[in-house]
């Protein structure tokens, strides 16, 4: 869609050179098949400042320099049935196998609104409707399901659903159900303002040839999704749409590909983004085995689609499929839109690439010169025109979300909150919007305006936990922490849905061991237990040998020692193995060092992060209740104080972790209290990783008499999901304490992490805390397959390993870095 006007360019004449062809393009010159092949050869240092001055032209032109856009989402997964078998996608699921892993054949309506509102929560604006391709014409499962809550087809559901979001919440759906027809588009126009779909490839061997990635997909056919394309543009639908890069394709593909939706988008003027995407394998699909897509063709793709596309068009790449030092190279490749991100939802399409942090993709873009901004669902082209692309329906909720120039306004959606009706007719979504409040403010007002009456059944209390858990008062969340027999099972499969639907199927692991700071010696070992400074460098090497990515370091030192012991330590290790994650010393510690070392608490914080230190465990506290610390932990930090150094931490930088000790004196008001207490200080810092619900060694006081222990854990790892849900996203499950098997169940009651593999190592295994407890990456994954789950292996904060970067260089001498290691999987902080 064309954003302005310029002055005509004459193109010069054309020439035989890359160089010469490049001019050309700049000057206008629309590429055609032959040409965008040769530039898809061409070197990255001529590609990439062509591409950079399109975009930037561009971005003049839509009156937004220097602004690279994001939608912030909720991910819906409608439904992982599909008719398709596409031979690199982990999304699909057979019945027999949503059987096993206990889930329905398509969301609920109340399971779509609970994971919706705790987007809106959480400032989302779009809710992305993801599904499988008419599954209902492969399935009788499909079909009964619809059947029986009288839907004619799986996009008639669509349809549904995307107007309850709507009208509900106040949020805008981007419908993505893959092949639609002529009056499908019709249907979806009214309730969803945008809709997409990858047109992946036009090549016709990888659809037609046996044992290519689309044989046996009848909605891969290239033709029938230029079709789609097309279609979408005569109803007027603004439209994403993409290519996948390393599939099987050919360069050839690649161009005829972007010229094919050039040539739609100028039909049509509906195409608001094109994606280039880049192949991920996955594991348990017929291309596990492939290779990634080679970063050198991705970014030739990238630059190459805006050279095809010109400047309007806004090119997107998803930042999650990406290492984060890659970013840097997409933003000079010429692209101008991240597409949704997700702050509550795991990308379920790719679930092992997790989201980055809205603030950490602001900060790399804003590092490469140019700044975030949120945007709807619909570009600002389509929204500023309204008339003409959104339908009547949605021009209210659409002016409610956005701001003058047609990007996402500094709102919360408002909807209809309890509405019992989920039609949306023309202009009935309410034009609500208000200054976005703090957090504590936002919480006492939704707490407060979204008060029912209490419902008595455990399971409708749960339901609603899981939608608004801030609705609910402590008495609520204490007949939870009561319930037993079928009650239980009623809470543990809410909790367990709430699990999937947000961070997704993924069991985690961290490979780490424990180095327990309290042996620290500077003379040297003497004991055992104790350790010198040279026996940590030594521990370190010995742990990277085994394959750590972490080493967990806490323990305040002896009296006597040196309170510079702290940082010593820290240096040791980061001298040995200095890609080894240091995840280093409690509130307790930081104290000590903050004390005696006469630092202060930002100093000592401050020389922590000078040391080596990346993130800090959040342990050293029992239950946040001076009574209870009073009666089983006085030598514990004050309650205020460790609340105080855990917060400050987080505002100097550290992620930590968050725990509850439980099964002792605490009352389960304290367990409730304490829970709020950690969203409160989550609210404030963003800080907490992973929260991690632990049974007291030798306390085993059960809430409820007689109830056994399991359920007693069960109980407490559901709660805790319902409770933090859309505040701390992992829950991970202390197997050392309640051991494997049972560590298996509570992974059905909301967990999603298995904490570290606690290696004991081959050098002093006595100085780690919980020596002769290991969890061989062979076990975990077993436990993970036993589940029917995947399992990713993860690093300590959700991010990359920091591994010395090789670069391309280019003939042109220009250098672009690149990480050695370019896998990125999900983790949370080990406690």
């Amino acid at each position: 869609m064309s954003t302005g006007s310029a002055a005509p360019r004459v193109a010069p004449a054309r020439g035989t050179s890359i160089d010469d062809l490049l001019a050309r393009v700049r000057a206008g010159h629309r590429p055609d098949v032959d040409e965008t092949a040769s530039l898809l050869h061409a070197d990255l240092d001529a590609l990439l400042p062509v591409a950079a001055a399109l975009r930037d032209e561009g971005l003049e032109r839509a009156g937004r320099p220097g602004v690279i856009t994001y939608s912030r989402k909720v991910f819906v997964p409608l439904t992982t049935l599909c008719r398709d078998r596409c031979h690199y996608c982990i999304f699909v699921d057979t019945p027999g196998q949503l059987a096993l892993l206990r889930k329905p054949a398509y969301m609920t309506p109340e399971q779509v609104l609970t994971v919706v509102r705790q987007g809106q929560a959480l400032g989302c604006k779009e809710a992305l409707l993801t599904l499988g391709d008419r599954p209902e014409e492969r399935w009788p499962e499909a079909r009964a399901w619809l059947d029986e809550r009288g839907f004619s087809s799986t996009i008639d559901y669509v349809a549904h659903i995307a107007r309850l979001i709507t009208s509900e919440t106040g949020m805008l759906v981007h419908a993505n159900p893959g092949v639609l027809h002529p009056d499908e588009l019709a249907a979806l126009r009214p309730v969803s303002p945008s809709m997409g779909m990858m047109l992946e490839t036009t090549s016709r061997r990888l659809y037609e040839e046996p044992g290519q990635v689309h044989f046996g997909s009848p909605d891969k056919d290239p033709a029938l999704r230029l079709k789609v394309i097309d279609d979408a543009g005569t109803a007027g639908v603004p439209f994403t749409t993409g290519i996948l890069v390393g599939i099987g394709e050919t360069i050839r593909d690649r161009a005829e590909s972007l010229v094919a939706l050039r040539e739609s988008a100028e039909r049509h003027g509906h195409v608001q983004e094109v994606i280039v995407q880049n192949f991920r394998a996955k594991p348990r699909t017929a291309m596990q085995g492939a290779p990634d897509a080679d970063m050198r063709e991705y970014l030739a793709a990238v630059a190459v689609a805006r050279l095809v596309l010109g400047p309007d068009m806004r090119v997107q790449v998803p930042p999650n499929l990406s290492d984060p030092r890659e970013l840097g190279l997409l933003i000079a490749a010429g692209i101008d839109d991240w597409g949704g991100v997700s702050p509550l939802t795991a990308d379920h399409v790719n679930p092992e690439r997790p989201w980055p942090q809205i603030d950490d993709l602001a900060a790399s873009t804003a590092a490469h010169g140019y700044t975030l901004r949120e945007r709807l669902t619909a570009h600002p082209e389509f929204v500023n025109a309204a008339e003409t692309w959104i339908d009547p329906a949605l021009h209210a909720p659409v002016r409610a979300l956005a701001d003058a120039a047609g990007l996402a306004a500094d709102v919360i959606p408002r909807g209809r909150r309890g509405a019992e009706s989920s039609d949306l007719t023309d202009g009935s979504a309410r034009d609500e919007t208000s200054p976005r409040p703090t957090a504590t403010e936002r919480d006492r007002e939704r707490s407060a305006a979204n008060r029912v009456a209490a419902d008595p059944g455990v399971r409708r209390l749960a339901e609603r936990a899981a939608s608004d858990p801030l609705s609910l008062d402590d008495a609520d969340w204490t007949r939870l922490l009561h319930a037993t027999g079928d009650e239980l099972d009623d809470l543990t499969a809410v909790a367990d849905d709430a699990r999937r639907y947000t961070v997704g199927g993924p069991i985690t692991l961290v490979r780490n061991r424990n180095l327990t700071s309290s042996g620290f010696r500077r003379a040297g070992r003497a004991a055992p237990g104790e350790f010198g400074l040279d026996d940590a460098a030594a521990i370190a090497t010995d742990a990277v040998d085994l394959g750590a990515t972490e080493i967990c370091i806490q323990g305040a030192l002896p009296g006597d020692e040196n309170p510079g012991g702290y940082l010593d330590l820290v240096r040791a290790v980061k001298s040995a193995a200095p890609g080894l994650h240091v995840h280093a010393y409690r509130p307790l510690d930081v104290r000590d060092l903050a004390d005696r070392g006469g630092l202060g608490l930002g100093g000592a914080l401050a020389a922590m992060h000078a040391a080596g230190v990346d993130t800090v465990p959040g342990t050293g506290v029992k239950v946040l209740s001076e009574r209870v610390r009073g009666l089983v932990a006085p030598g514990d930090l004050e309650i205020d104080a460790w609340i105080e150094t855990i917060t400050a931490a987080h505002l100097t930088g550290f992620r930590s972790t968050s725990v509850l000790f439980y099964g002792h004196v605490e009352t389960a008001e304290e367990r409730v209290a304490h829970l709020r207490r950690l969203r409160e200080i989550q609210d404030r810092t963003r800080g907490f990783a992973e929260f991690v619900p632990i049974p007291l060694p030798g306390g085993d006081v059960p809430l409820v008499s007689g109830r056994a222990p399991v359920d007693e854990h069960r109980a407490m790892v559901a709660v805790s999901r319902l409770l933090l849900s859309g505040s701390i996203a992992h829950v991970q499950i202390p197997w050392t304490r309640v051991g494997r098997e049972t560590a298996a169940v509570l992974l059905r009651s909301g967990g999603d992490d298995l904490g570290g593999t606690l290696f004991d190592g081959r050098v002093l295994p006595d100085t780690g805390i919980e020596q002769g407890l290991e969890l061989p990456v062979a076990a975990a994954e077993r436990l993970a397959r036993s589940l029917m789950r995947p399992f990713r292996l993860r690093t300590t904060d959700y991010r990359v390993t920091d591994a010395v970067a090789p670069s391309i260089v280019t003939s042109g001498g220009t250098r672009f870095p690149l990480p050695s290691d370019r896998s990125r999987t999900p983790d949370g902080a080990h406690s």
